[in-house]
């Protein structure tokens, strides 16, 4: 079962500036990042449970050529992206969203 992913705020947030940030390094960039993590959004919602859970319900994916994480809870029919971070940030960065 394919569960709903819901970006929440914070993170469409932490997309947007790190998009942004990547584009104004080179035109494109910005549209790889994004483009990547939604292949990781999609593998998220196919099967959540296929990657380690960091803190009792939450649960990180990370993105292959960027150094990011996504940090998502899973629930009986949604999944909701709690942060998209940058890897050089403290990891308990998105505890304070949770």
């Amino acid at each position: 079962m394919t569960r709903r992913l819901i970006v929440r705020p914070a993170a469409q947030l932490d997309i947007e500036e790190a998009a942004s940030r990547y584009e104004s390094r080179r035109t494109g960039l910005g549209e790889e990042f994004t483009a990547q993590l939604d292949q990781l959004f999609q593998r998220i919602a196919a099967g959540p449970f296929q990657f380690p859970v960091v803190d009792q319900d939450v649960r990180r994916g990370l993105l292959h050529r960027f150094p990011y994480a996504v940090y998502f809870a899973t629930g009986e029919a949604t999944i909701a992206v709690i942060a998209v971070l940058h890897q050089h940030r403290h990891p308990d960065t998105w505890r304070q969203r949770n």
